[in-house]
């Protein structure tokens, strides 16, 4: 039976970054993956966040499949039938270079990706499905069962970096069942578009790119975003609504993309686009008071699998390449202190999350979730009421200002009273504060 001393389960963000620090420090490291190839499982929207992979591999983007640096970001309030945008932010500086931000295509990247970790001297195999854990007589994780014939293979440690599902923790009992509400099931499409027609459509030239993050009335009242990013010669669309509102909702996620794409504000950037991909993808955004336990005895956990996303900034790329590299440098440092990666010396990992910008953005958030549960609200009215105000405020037929504000006041007041106006306000600022 063949052994390694660090099995990586998982060829994304997490798993590639954990594989090839490991195997750059000189680790004996196998990385499974399921699909016929690193990138072909995995949807993301998705937006490359340069310093996480800086902090990897510095020069990649000498090779690395970049499409567009974001020059833009753009955030929309949506109701159904108009839109407000709340912030266009246009900056020099994030059309310097070394560029801070880059939309990518996730399939082309993970096979860039991967072909360094090769490099770097890890075993990669695909196709291959891990069924669970095996462990010793103590309980201690010591390798992988895969569903290959004599599919055994032993390790000292096992890094899970198998996605927001993670079934291989929850198939060993080393987490608690993942509920609905602490998921979001988002539905994306890649729409192909000549690189003209975007640079027109966007203002934008070059290799600018543009992002616009879409909250409001598209969600019908379900706790969730929507997402638009250019490619070079495509456009990622996307809408993403927690699990447990879905399934309280009988809206599906595909007819939730097609309403989003028939918005009034959305329908022209898109008009005459071609299909290139449908997904659909499980992203967990439970925050921090729905994060596993994340170590053991012979075992780590990193990425989508630890629930490591910041849904408030729509971050997730960056902080999985970070757990998988804490996670592969604190196996470095434990295997040349000549020390055992039991639970003990495991926790070494968790405190370099905690020094890190993962746990910090995680506690700055921790009562985003609850607040958006508890007021389902703040998404449909909100927005509605915003729309009308600046419908009222610009159109032109003969009121006085004055009589418009008091409709608007009047119409504010019969949707929200003053008290729960405050009571709003007050719980917005305690959670995001």
């Amino acid at each position: 039976m063949e052994k390694f001393d660090v099995i990586v389960v998982g060829a994304g963000p997490s798993g590639n970054a954990a594989a090839y620090t490991l195997a750059k420090a000189g680790v004996n490291v196998l990385q499974l993956e399921r699909g016929e190839s690193p990138g072909t499982k995995n949807v993301q929207g998705a937006i490359l966040y340069a310093h996480a992979l800086e902090e990897i591999i510095p020069d990649f983007r000498d090779s690395a499949p970049l499409e567009r640096h974001v020059a833009e970001q753009r955030m929309w309030m949506m109701d159904e039938a108009s839109v407000c945008t709340g912030m266009t932010h246009r900056d020099a500086r994030f059309s310097t270079p070394p560029y801070n931000r880059y939309t990518i295509i996730r399939a082309r990247f993970d096979r860039w990706f991967s072909a360094k970790v090769k490099e770097a001297g890890a075993l990669v195999i695909c196709e291959t499905t891990v069924s669970e854990l095996l462990r010793d007589a103590q309980g201690r994780v010591v390798g992988v069962r895969t569903e290959r014939e004599h599919g055994d293979i032993l390790a000292d440690c096992v890094i899970l970096a198998d996605g927001a599902n993670a079934l291989l923790g929850s198939r060993a009992g080393l987490r608690r069942e993942i509920k609905a509400e602490d998921m979001a099931l988002v539905a994306k499409e890649v729409l192909f578009l000549p690189k003209e027609t975007i640079d027109a459509r966007f203002n934008i030239s070059g290799d600018e790119g543009v992002v616009i993050e879409l909250a409001g009335n598209v969600t019908h009242g379900m706790v969730g975003t929507g997402f638009l990013y250019t490619n070079k010669d495509s456009i990622s669309i996307g809408i993403g609504c927690m699990l447990g509102d879905m399934k309280r909702q009988t809206i599906t996620p595909y007819q939730l993309l097609e309403g989003l794409k028939r918005h009034t504000a959305v329908r022209p950037l898109i008009e005459g686009a071609e299909m290139k991909e449908y997904s659909a993808h499980l992203i967990p955004e439970g925050g921090l008071k729905a994060l596993p336990q994340l170590y053991g005895d012979g075992w780590l956990v990193v990425g989508d699998s630890a629930g490591f996303v910041n849904g408030i900034h729509r971050e997730g790329s960056n902080l999985a390449m970070t757990s998988g590299r804490l996670a592969a440098e604190s196996l470095v440092a434990l295997k040349a202190a000549g020390k055992p990666f039991d639970a003990r010396h495991l926790a070494e990992y968790k405190r370099r999350l905690d020094d890190s910008v993962i746990i910090a953005d995680l506690k700055k958030y921790a009562d985003v979730p609850d607040f958006l549960h508890n007021k389902p609200h703040i998404l449909d009215v909100y927005p509605r009421l915003l729309g009308n105000a600046a419908h009222e405020m610009f159109m032109v037929d003969g009121q006085s200002k004055r009589a418009k504000q008091q409709k608007i006041y009047a119409e504010l007041k019969s949707r929200r009273s003053l008290l729960g106006l405050l009571g709003d306000a007050y719980h917005f600022w305690r959670a995001f504060r």
